[in-house]
């Protein structure tokens, strides 16, 4: 199986700076692990986009993933409570 290359959106990467030190290793650790499997267990589909979200703890993390140019994109990382909202 090829392996993914992981991006951050300038959004996403800023958002992880405000995300505390303790949960933001947790967090780096589960994007990379993106990269050997983009469809992890627990991962679910977003209704009315393409988008796919993975928890950890509290926070949660939503990416896309282009199969054919094997990329995923980081697009969001945040609290659950705010994550979804535009």
């Amino acid at each position: 199986m090829a392996s993914y290359s992981v991006l951050l959106t300038k959004s996403a990467a800023k958002e992880l700076e405000s995300v505390p030190t303790k949960d933001r290793q947790r967090i780096v650790t589960k994007i990379g692990s993106l990269a050997r499997n983009p469809r992890p267990v627990g991962v679910e589909k977003l209704s009315g986009d393409e988008k796919y979200r993975i928890r950890q703890g509290d926070y949660r993390i939503l990416y896309e993933i282009v199969d054919a140019e094997l990329i995923v994109t980081v697009v969001r990382v945040g609290n659950r409570r705010e994550v979804y909202r535009r």
